[in-house]
Parts: structure tokens; sequence; C-alpha cells
């Protein structure tokens, strides 16, 4: 039985669709498989998020009482200012990259190397702008008490405001040293040693009458609940530790898992934003060097927007499950 050869007309094409399926390059393409795998981890991240905030919805801490910090603002309450400039800095960046994009299929590499360098300056800008929220997350602002069953005390004033454990802590004549390695103590470094001690603290409650304990438990007006007076000091009785900020153990806000998603979630989304800045560097300098406008083809420009929009579309759901809902 002899063999069958077939030819085809393609003109070295691999099949009939030719080798851009769908009009798309082969790196165009490998940069959706990439985006749509990486779209499928953080959509993991999120739903484990949104999972932990329902089981824990009694306890966890509420954004606007969480990031409230603006620069150079001092003591004034800003509820997601900050917040949403880092967001629309970044909105922003993706509107430049567009620009680049379609300067680039204009050969117009004066533009193309304008609208990258702006993007660029404005992922740095954000990647600032989250370092210094994670700053103010983890000193923290007003402190709080962790009973021994692991609840989250926090004191206001009889209108409900929030008071730093600074403007009422009583100063008591004991020494607490700090346990590090270069001081022997058992050759390793200690949890850090808090500004006040829990005697501190609970001599400056009492000393002060007008003050009130939160507690971390939302009542039906989703709103945390004030107890009496009375009730606030029988809750001292149960005080363990000095809680300030949040770290991956403990958290003055409420509940430490919110603390363990924040630093886990934005931190992997910084390091995509961090990894798209240094890519978007590369291409800038390819760009000024004239490496595209002698191949006559700003594809590069064009994939590594892909990736920028990706990032930046993240983000949107991010500041969505983090900070809005």
């Amino acid at each position: 039985m002899g063999a069958t050869v077939t030819t085809t007309a393609t003109n070295g094409k691999t099949w009939d669709g030719g080798n851009e399926p769908m009009g798309a390059s082969y790196g165009k393409m490998m940069m959706w498989f990439f985006i749509v795998s990486d779209a499928l981890t953080f959509s993991g991240f999120l739903a484990a998020y949104g999972f932990s905030r329902f089981k824990f919805i009694e306890t966890w801490p509420i954004a606007d009482e969480v990031f409230t910090h603006f620069p150079f603002l001092h003591g004034v309450e800003a509820p997601m200012y900050y917040v949403a400039l880092m967001t629309f800095i970044l909105i922003f960046s993706s509107v430049t990259m567009v620009l680049a994009v379609d300067a680039g299929h204009k050969l117009q590499k004066t533009k193309v190397a304008v609208y990258m360098l702006l993007t660029i300056v404005g992922g740095f800008i954000f990647l600032g702008s989250q370092a210094w929220e994670w700053k103010n997350f983890i000193q923290g602002s007003h402190g709080a008490i962790e009973t021994k069953g692991g609840s989250i005390l926090q004191f206001v004033n009889k209108e409900g405001e929030r008071v730093a454990l600074a403007d009422f802590a009583a100063h008591l004549p004991k020494e607490r040293i700090q346990k590090e390695k270069n001081l022997g103590v058992w050759f390793e470094s200690g949890e850090t040693v808090p500004t006040y001690s829990v005697e501190e603290v609970v001599e400056g409650f009492k000393a002060n009458p007008d003050l009130l304990i939160r507690s971390e438990y939302l009542n039906k007006d989703k709103k945390k609940t004030v107890l009496t007076r009375e009730q606030s000091l029988e809750r001292l009785k149960e005080a363990k530790l000095v809680v300030e900020g949040a770290n991956l153990k403990r958290n003055e806000y409420g509940h430490k898992l919110f603390a363990n998603f924040f630093f886990f979630i934005t931190g992997f989304h910084g390091f995509h934003v961090f990894s798209g800045v240094m890519i978007n560097i590369l291409i800038f300098f390819n760009v000024i060097l004239g490496t595209y406008e002698k191949r006559r083809s700003y594809e590069m420009v064009e994939k590594v927007g892909l990736y920028w929009h990706f990032v930046d579309l993240v983000w949107v759901f991010v500041f969505t499950f983090f900070y809005l809902v």
C-alpha cells in the first residue's frame, strides 16, 4: 500500500489558521497564558480571604478604622483617602501605558519613551505608597489589649472615639528588657517589648473614669460593641499583653487573619508591580536605544502593556475586597 503525501500551499504556516491564531503572535499568546494562570492564583487567594472574612465576620477589622492615615496630616482622620489616591495613580499609569502602545503602533519613538517613563514613575509612586501603608499598619496608631482568650480590647472615650495608649497609660517604675541575641538571653531574640506594660495600661485606665473598652465584636448596627464602665473593668482582669500595630501573630485592629491576608495578598501584588516596573525600565531603555525602531515593531511594549493592565486590574479586586466590601 503506497504512502500518500499531502502538500499544502500555506507558505510555511503550521496549519491553515497560520502561526498566529486569533491574530496573536507567539509572544502575545504566551503572555495571555501567563495572565490567565496568574489570575487563577489571585482568585484563589481572594476566595480564601472571602471565606475567612465571613467565617469571622463578627471580629473582622473595619477598613475605615484601619486605613486612616494620610501623609503630612498627623492626627487627622482620613479614612481610605490615601488608598483611593494610590488606586488612582495606578489606574492612571494604565492610561499612560495605553498611550505608549498606541504611539508604538504609529512608530512614534519619542512619545513611546515619554509615556513609558510616566508609567514607570506611576509604578514607583504606587510601590512607595504601599510601603508607607505597610509601615503605618505595622506600627499601629492607638494600641490595644489582648486577653487570655485572644480577644482584642480597644479603648474609647464616651463619644466612642479611639484613644491611644499614650494618652492615658500610667508610668510605673519597672524595668523591662528586650531579649536579644547579643544579651545571651536563651541565645535568641524575644518578641518586641511594647511601649507600655499591661499594668501601666490597667492603672491608667482606672485613673481615667471617662474611658471605656470597645470589644472587637460587631453589634446589630455593624459597629464595634462598646462596654459599660463596669464591664470594661471586668474585662481588663483578663488582660494578657499589650498589642501595638499588626504582625503575623497579633493585630490591634481585630482578628489576626486580617493582617495575615493583608501582608500576603498586597505583598504578592506589590511583587507583581515591582516586577512590572523593572520590565518597563528594560523596555524603556530599549526604546531609547532604538531597538524597536530598527525592528519597525513595538510589540514588546504591547506585551509588557498586557502584563501592566493585568496588574492594575488585580489591584481593583484587591482594593474592593480589602478596603470597600
